[in-house]
């Protein structure tokens, strides 16, 4: 028989004192309640947007392409100078100090013209050039240039920088015929990205509509489409842009010039994105919920816009950010062999074409300015558009 004396003694739970009132099972709760769900239900393009501000490429991307649309539309208040204004051809750029004449730092930067010195090369007794110190350019900000208007409406004459006394300022030097290279950059960037926006605008718009018939309605029907998809994209596209853009006259409007380019090359660019756009509507014509509102008897117009246009949005979005800088260099490659912009419009492209032999870009290296703008449209877009695959991809 057990000892019972021998025993540990267990600690019991504190309880009420004899005699005292019973303590409620839950007392009242002092401050604010909140009463909201803790999960709140998010759209998708929050999700989207919350996945993507994660991407530091992505949005220095985002930056970029709005500050390139915002300097291409208000390009005149951005230009120092007027972009067909002729001075010295070939002009070397302009210095720029944050440095006074006496040596003093100052906010307002200061433009040191590139003149000859005064000085000769003791072997070539030819004179040297370098900056003017003597003379610098008074420079501002929301100075007053030549007059422009805004949105072809409203007139007005500010420039975000130039010359406070109407001397002509040269960041980055001259052309062949004088005319300011960074204005006329600002300039090229309507045409270029004009082009290139109508292009997408095009092949995106006829490609999503070939892709979803042809792989949703499926059958005879996709097999002669995909057929002819093949037969598009067979073609080699750079000859065959050279020769259908030689049909047109020299004589013919710039407008109309433009016009048949795009409609050139939007005509075989659709291709390919009618391939991908297929592909994926036959993946989604066949889950749940598309053959439950076929069950149901929803049409086909529904159905295509409601359930497989949404799912396909994404890509679409990331196909059109990548495309664009593809068309750029298009765009610039075709101006710069004279298929694209004729004078006196202005794009990169056209710009690159004193850029056609060795000796020139030798003795005038500044020249070559226009493809810093290429180079930068093309890294924002496809930093953009690769901030967005991985947003859109939740893999």
């Amino acid at each position: 028989m057990t000892d019972q004396t021998n025993r540990p003694s267990v600690p019991l739970p504190a309880g009420p004192s004899a005699g005292a009132a019973p303590t409620p099972a839950t007392e009242p709760v002092t401050g604010t309640v909140n009463t909201e769900p803790r999960d709140r239900n998010e759209s998708y393009f929050t999700l989207v947007w919350r996945r993507f501000r994660r991407s530091t490429m992505g949005m220095i991307g985002l930056v970029l392409v709005i500050a390139l649309f915002l300097v291409t539309i208000f390009a005149d208040f951005f230009s120092p100078m007027n972009p067909r204004a002729a001075n010295i051809p070939f002009a070397p750029p302009d210095m720029i100090s944050f440095t006074d004449p006496a040596g003093d730092f100052s906010f307002v930067p200061h433009v040191y013209p590139i003149g000859e010195t005064g000085e000769f090369d003791p072997i070539t007794f030819q004179p040297l050039v370098g900056p003017v110190l003597d003379d610098p350019t008074p420079t501002g900000f929301f100075v007053r240039g030549y007059e422009y208007r805004i949105f072809w409406l409203i007139p007005a004459d500010i420039h975000f920088f130039g010359a406070t006394d109407g001397r002509p300022i040269h960041l980055l030097g001259t052309d062949k015929f004088g005319r300011d290279i960074l204005s006329r950059g600002i300039h090229g960037g309507r045409i270029s990205l004009m082009i290139a926006l109508a292009v997408v605008t095009l092949t995106t718009t006829i490609g999503t509509l070939v892709g979803i018939t042809s792989g949703y309605i499926g059958g005879a029907v996709d097999m002669w489409v995909q057929r002819f998809v093949e037969f598009v994209l067979a073609f080699p596209q750079l000859p065959l842009y050279l020769a259908l853009t030689s049909l047109i006259p020299i004589t013919a409007p710039s407008n109309v010039f433009i016009a048949f380019v795009i409609g050139v090359i939007a005509a075989i660019g659709w291709a390919q994105l009618s391939r991908e756009v297929r592909s994926k509507t036959l993946a989604l014509a066949r889950v749940d919920y598309v053959r439950a509102a076929i069950a149901v008897g929803s049409g086909d117009f529904r159905i295509i816009t409601r359930h497989i246009l949404p799912n396909v949005l994404s890509h679409i979005i990331v196909a059109v950010t990548l495309a664009i800088p593809s068309i750029v260099l298009l765009e610039s490659f075709l101006g710069f062999l004279g298929f694209a912009v004729k004078p006196p419009l202005i794009s990169w492209g056209l710009m690159l074409q004193d850029t056609n032999t060795f000796s020139a870009i030798g003795s005038y290296p500044w020249i070559l300015s226009p493809v810093i703008f290429v180079l930068i449209t093309v890294f924002a877009f496809n930093a953009l558009g690769d901030g967005l695959r991985d947003a859109v991809d939740p893999y």
